[in-house]
């Protein structure tokens, strides 16, 4: 199979370049307060660097949190301290989940009906 048209149109979470040239890093949030805004998060993670993007995930119905979320940040030493400095970190009552995020392709999603 060639490379043509192969994961056209899927969101990626390769590194992208930034500014000065140093690869950018997608940080997963992990146990975030249903109350947090992405400026509040961003406020947090930019006491370490530069912040790209910032993203709380909402219900597509309801509007509300659904608790986790992702910063982007330009540059990836930048974005490891912040993974070191806030894992298990308090916001807003709760320990925060800070991690690498994954790519999602990598996961095994599914309702599995037709495994067996």
């Amino acid at each position: 199979m060639t490379g043509r048209g192969s994961g056209a149109g899927r969101a990626s979470l390769k590194p992208r370049r930034g500014e000065d040239d140093e690869l950018s890093k997608k940080i997963y949030i992990g146990n975030l307060p249903f109350s947090s805004t992405e400026d509040e998060l961003r406020a947090v993670f930019e006491r370490h660097g530069n912040v790209a993007s910032v993203s709380v995930i909402t219900d597509r119905d309801t509007g509300r949190s659904r608790g986790f979320g992702f910063v982007e940040m330009d540059d990836a030493s930048a974005a490891d301290d912040a993974i070191r400095a806030l894992d298990g970190s308090e916001l807003g009552g709760r320990n925060l989940r800070v991690n690498e995020a994954q790519d999602r392709r990598s996961g095994g999603g599914g309702g599995g009906r037709d495994r067996y």
